[in-house]
């Protein structure tokens, strides 16, 4: 997940805290989105960020 930070940060010219803000809400979108026979998925590939309800990334 750090590579998708770093690239936002980068080409988006985001802060650190926007970044991760902005990973946590494609997570949270993704959840609501995809069937739940993909969601293993979709944990998988945002394994190191919060879903939605629990504690916020920043704080």
């Amino acid at each position: 997940m750090q590579e998708l930070i770093k690239l936002l940060k980068e080409k988006a010219g985001l802060t650190d805290e926007q970044a991760q803000k902005t990973v946590q809400v494609m997570r949270q979108f993704l959840d609501g989105k995809v069937p739940a026979m993909f969601r293993g998925v979709v944990d998988k590939f945002f394994a190191d960020t919060p879903k939605s309800g629990e504690e916020d990334i920043l704080g």
